[in-house]
């Protein structure tokens, strides 16, 4: 590190649990975050903040004037923009430092199986069932740590999968592909704005403990959130013995 890092990232530097060594590797990471929307506002930003050295922001949406109540990364002035290259904009007012890659595109399993092998970490950030269930199916093809987030209302949840563990479960052990999932969107039943800033930081966090190495961390358990009395849940993950993608015989034929 510069003497200018070495400022930038110095009460980080001052963590006996990070140091010098920690705040090296982040510098040398890549995050790659799929969504920009409230979840993907403050893991992007905190990632960019704490120096994570790339950042990939997968989004094929654009700002709405309905985002701006809890989507802190996007302004009035972007409204329209592509919501990864708004993002990306935000980080860099931040920190100027980084590498910022952005894809404007939606996350189908070709682009998922084209950035996820690049990434030390991917953090889930999006709101429908069927791109989660793509996202952990390329995560645990290519052995890489994710970190999930979800928030809609009041309620939000938190879970960190991690196919290089083999006691951690996958997404799909606990919400299986085919199982009966009712969509809810922020368009139709409204969410709680602190909410996915709670939730999303809180991605970030697990995501910079990952990266650095440092802590426990959420895998094999997952973490809820009631905002209407600021209550945390916390149950333990079993792996699923028979599940779809990760059992060694859904590996196999893969």
């Amino acid at each position: 590190m510069n003497d200018q890092q070495l400022l930038r990232y110095s009460r980080h530097i001052l963590l006996d649990e990070l140091g010098i060594e920690g705040q090296e590797r982040l510098l040398g990471a890549h995050a790659l975050v799929i969504g920009a929307g409230g979840l993907g506002s403050p893991v992007a930003l905190y990632l960019g903040s704490a120096g994570v050295g790339q950042i990939t922001l997968v989004d094929h949406d654009q700002v709405d004037a309905t985002n701006l109540q809890r989507q802190i990364a996007h302004t009035q002035a972007r409204v329209g923009q592509d919501k990864a290259v708004s993002a990306s904009q935000a980080i860099a007012a931040i920190n100027p430092d980084l590498v910022i890659h952005t894809v404007v595109q939606r996350a189908d399993a070709a682009l998922l199986d084209r950035l996820v092998p690049g990434a030390d970490v991917v953090i889930d950030c999006t709101d429908n069932f069927a791109t989660r269930q793509a996202i952990n199916r390329a995560c645990v093809a290519h052995r890489k740590p994710l970190v999930s987030g979800a928030a809609i209302r009041m309620d939000g949840q938190l879970s960190v999968y991690d196919p290089r563990d083999p006691a951690s479960p996958c997404y799909a052990c606990v919400f299986p592909d085919d199982s009966a999932v009712e969509e809810t969107r922020c368009a139709t039943m409204g969410v709680f704005a602190p909410l996915v800033g709670i939730v999303g930081t809180m991605q970030a966090a697990e995501a910079l403990k990952l990266l650095a190495g440092l802590g426990s961390r959420l895998t094999g358990r997952l973490l809820m959130i009631d905002a209407r009395d600021m209550a945390f849940t916390q149950i333990t993950l079993p792996r699923h013995a028979h599940c779809a993608v990760c059992a060694p015989s859904a590996q196999a034929s893969a």
